[in-house]
C-alpha cells in the first residue's frame, strides 16, 4: 500500500474537528475526510483523471481521491494556454469548476462526483503528473510518484503544535501541492487564498497569525513595497521560503529585516523540487551568500558543465517526461546557468534561454544580472529584462526616473556598454504567471 496514502488518511483521521482549510468557511479534517470519500465514491475506478480546479479545499480532495482509486492524476496548468491544457487533459477524465473552458468535451464538475462512499483499496504507488513553470515555452508533463512518499517521510507534526500555513500557489503547480500536502501531513491548518493580493496576504498573515508561508520574488517585493506593511504584526512567522525564480539580494536582505532570523530560500524544479536550500541562520553575517540559493540538499547531486549549465540527479527527481523514458539515474539539464562557491553554495546566473547575445563580438549577457543591477535604483520597484534581436530591452516599474539615468546606472554598474538596456519602457505592473512568476513571454511577444 501507498505510504503516501496511509499516512494522509491518518492525519485526516487524527485531525478531528480542528480546521484544516481556511477558505471563505471552515473545512474541519473530519469534514474533508468525509468529503473526500464521497468524491472517491463518485469518481468510479481507475483510468486518468485530470484536475482543473481553483484554489479550493476540493482541489487537493479530488486529486487524493483519484489516487485512492488508483487513477493517474494529471494537475492541469494554471497559467498553460488552452491547447496545453486540451493536451494534457486527453484521454482523461477532467474534473473542473469552469466547465464552460472545456468546449467540446464532457468534463466533470464537483457536483456530479458527489457520491455514496465506498470501501478504500489503497494502491501500492502513487502516479501523478504535473506541468513545468512554462514562463518561456509551452509547459512539458512531468512524471511523479517517488516524492510522495518522501513527503510523508519528512512532513510530521510540529512539537510546538498545529502551524498555520497560507497558501497562495495554484495547488495545481508542483510548490501549491506540497505545500498543502506537507501542511495536511503536519495536520496544520491551511489559510487558502485564490490568487494574489498582496493586501489580502497581510491581512491574513496577522488575522490568522500565519507562521508558514512561500512567495515568488515578484510577489515577496508586492509584500514589502505594500503601503501597510509598517503597520502590519508579522510576528507570528517563523517561516518564509522564497524561490521560483532568481530574487534580487537585496530584497533577500530587506526580507530579513523586515520578518527576522526566519527567512530562507530554496532551488528546485517541477522536476526535481528539492535541489538547494539556505536557511537564515547561514545569512545572517555574510552578506555575500544573499545572492546564493544555497548548498545541494541530501540525496541530491549538483554539477557545472562546461557550458556553465546545473546538472542535478539524485531522491527527489522526478520520474521522467510524458512520453520520454524514465530518467532513471541519470543526469537533468535544469536549463539554469550557476556557479558554486569554495564553500559549496550554489548560485544562479540566469536561464539558458534568457541569455542574450549582444553587439557584433556576440557578447553573452545574463539578463537576470541586469534586472538585478536596475532593481537596485531607489526608484525601481521592479524590472524584466530580454533579448530583441541583439539589443537588451527592459521593462520597469519605477517613479520619478528616465531612461536615461537607468541606463547611466547600469552603465555604472557594469563598466560595460554590453550590459546597458538599448531600450527601457515603464509599465504600473510587470504581468506575472498564475504561479507568480514574470511572464516574459507576454512581455516579449
Amino acid at each position: 500500500m501507498s505510504f503516501f496514502l496511509t499516512e494522509v488518511l491518518a492525519a485526516l483521521d487524527e485531525g478531528g474537528d480542528r480546521p484544516l482549510f481556511h477558505a471563505g468557511g471552515v473545512t474541519t479534517y473530519h469534514q474533508a475526510r468525509d468529503r473526500l470519500r464521497r468524491l472517491h465514491g463518485g469518481l468510479g475506478d481507475g483510468g486518468t483523471v485530470a484536475v482543473d480546479l481553483r484554489n479550493r479545499p476540493e482541489t487537493v480532495l479530488v486529486q487524493l481521491a483519484a489516487l485512492l482509486r488508483g487513477a493517474t492524476v494529471v494537475m492541469i496548468p494554471a497559467s498553460a494556454p488552452t491547447q496545453d491544457r486540451f493536451a494534457a487533459a486527453r484521454g482523461a477524465t477532467v474534473v473542473t469548476d469552469r466547465p464552460q473552458d472545456w468546449p467540446g468535451a464532457d468534463p466533470r464538475t464537483l457536483a456530479d462526483l458527489d457520491g455514496e462512499p465506498e470501501p478504500l483499496d489503497l494502491p501500492a504507488r502513487v502516479d501523478l503528473r504535473f506541468p513545468t513553470g512554462g514562463t518561456t515555452g509551452a509547459p512539458k508533463l512531468i512524471r511523479h510518484s517517488g516524492i510522495y512518499d518522501g513527503m510523508a517521510h519528512i512532513f510530521a507534526p510540529h512539537p510546538d503544535g498545529p502551524g498555520r500555513t497560507l497558501l497562495v500557489a495554484p495547488m495545481t503547480h508542483m510548490t501549491g501541492n506540497a505545500t498543502v500536502l506537507g501542511a495536511l501531513l503536519r495536520r496544520d491548518t491551511v489559510v487558502l487564498h485564490d490568487g494574489f493580493d498582496a493586501g489580502a496576504v497581510l491581512d491574513a498573515i496577522q488575522a490568522h497569525r500565519i507562521d508558514t508561508l512561500s512567495l515568488t520574488p515578484p510577489r515577496l517585493a508586492a509584500l514589502l513595497d505594500h503601503p501597510r506593511r509598517p503597520e502590519t504584526d508579522l510576528g507570528s512567522v517563523r517561516s518564509l521560503s522564497l524561490g521560483a525564480a532568481p530574487l534580487p539580494p537585496h530584497r533577500l536582505a530587506q526580507a530579513l529585516d523586515v520578518f527576522g532570523p526566519v527567512v530562507g530560500q530554496g532551488y528546485g524544479l517541477t522536476e526535481a523540487p528539492m535541489i538547494a536550500s539556505i536557511s537564515a541562520a547561514e545569512l545572517i553575517g555574510h552578506p555575500g551568500r544573499l545572492g546564493s540559493v544555497g548548498r545541494i540538499v541530501p540525496g541530491m547531486e549538483a554539477r557545472i558543465t562546461e557550458a556553465g549549465e546545473i546538472e542535478v540527479r539524485g531522491l527527489s527527481m522526478m520520474d521522467g517526461y510524458v512520453g520520454a523514458p524514465d530518467v532513471g539515474a541519470g543526469w537533468l539539464r535544469t536549463g539554469d546557468l550557476g556557479r558554486f562557491d569554495d564553500e559549496g553554495y550554489l548560485y544562479l546566473l540566469d536561464r539558458a534561454d534568457d541569455v542574450v547575445v549582444v553587439g557584433e563580438h556576440g557578447t553573452k549577457v545574463p539578463t537576470t544580472a541586469v534586472e538585478h543591477a536596475l532593481e537596485t535604483h531607489p526608484a525601481v520597484r521592479s524590472a524584466a529584462v530580454f533579448g530583441r534581436g541583439d539589443r537588451l530591452h527592459a521593462v520597469v516599474v519605477a517613479e520619478e526616473v528616465t531612461e536615461d539615468e537607468l541606463q547611466a546606472h547600469a552603465r555604472a554598474t557594469f563598466g560595460q556598454e554590453h550590459y546597458v538596456p538599448a531600450k527601457v519602457d515603464f509599465v504600473d505592473a510587470l504581468p506575472l504567471t498564475e504561479v507568480g512568476k514574470v511572464d516574459k513571454r507576454a512581455l516579449s511577444s
